[in-house]
């Protein structure tokens, strides 16, 4: 039962998780426009997710990371290195388009955890520029990315879904935030530290009806999409309703990072 505890943990803190939730957003674009998405692609994303996050999380400052005293924290580094080496191999399959489209996003993943300007240790010390960022990252990962590896036009409906997207991540990333209260500089600004715990709640649920009325600008609206969406804004509803200061170690890094593997798999129920 320790090994499995170990083992499960190991999961969550190796950014595992995470990246298994980027892929299933990135598989949720596939089946929304009835695209197929590269295999290519999709382990680039996944590897990629685990190295980005592990860094951030692990590693902003290089020499630290590099030289790591803890074991644990040696196995993910190990577990990180391999994931950059295969996402290096997986790099060379990709559109021209798709490279230049990652770089844009790299950069924006750098800026927010390696210091820049003087007097600035981080992007992300500036007011809720870690919320913005994350969210525009994982929007244009997961929903302009795919149609540039294809090279297929950028139409209204896919900038309406990257938007939908762009606040999705938003959302899910107040939990997070009401639950790193007691830890973040207040230089971050965060939306609890700003305008409280209540206060936070009742603007991610605006967001969340902001989320779902946007599917109805789409030129093309299909009942899956409505469906599946129309669970999802009950299911982010309830969450934002249930989220508190005071979570179980596994509210947010495991129940709400699992909310996109959920949206993909009720895509694929209702796609049968």
């Amino acid at each position: 039962m320790k090994v499995l505890k170990t083992l499960f943990n190991f999961y969550l803190d190796a950014s595992i998780h995470v990246a298994l939730a980027v892929v299933s957003l990135l598989l949720v674009t596939g089946l929304l426009f009835s695209i197929k998405i590269d295999n290519h692609l999709l382990s680039f994303v996944f590897f990629s997710t685990i190295c980005g996050y592990n860094f951030i999380k692990y590693g902003v400052e290089a020499k630290k990371y590099i030289l790591v005293a803890n074991k644990y924290h040696k196995n993910i580094q190990f577990f990180s290195f391999i994931a950059l080496a295969i996402c290096i191999y997986n790099i060379f399959y990709l559109h021209i388009k798709t490279i230049l489209g990652l770089l844009v996003l790299i950069v924006l993943t750098g800026l927010y955890a390696i210091p820049v300007l003087p007097h600035i240790k981080k992007f992300r010390d500036f007011g809720g520029f870690k919320i913005i960022s994350v969210a525009l990252v994982w929007a244009g990962l997961t929903v302009v990315i795919p149609f540039l590896d294809l090279d297929l036009p950028l139409t209204w409906d896919v900038w309406v879904e990257t938007l939908q997207r762009f606040i999705l991540v938003l959302i899910l990333l107040i939990p997070f935030e009401i639950r790193d209260l007691k830890y973040d500089s207040l230089e971050l600004k965060t939306l609890p530290q700003r305008y409280g715990v209540t206060k936070s709640k009742i603007i991610g649920a605006f967001g969340v009806l902001i989320f779902f009325l946007l599917i109805y600008l789409k030129d093309t609206i299909t009942t899956i999409d409505i469906l599946a969406k129309g669970i999802l804004f009950l299911t982010l509803g309830i969450l934002m309703y249930v989220t508190k200061r005071n979570q179980n170690k596994y509210f947010a890094s495991l129940w709400v990072e699992s909310i996109p593997v959920f949206w993909y798999i009720l895509l694929l129920f209702f796609s049968f």
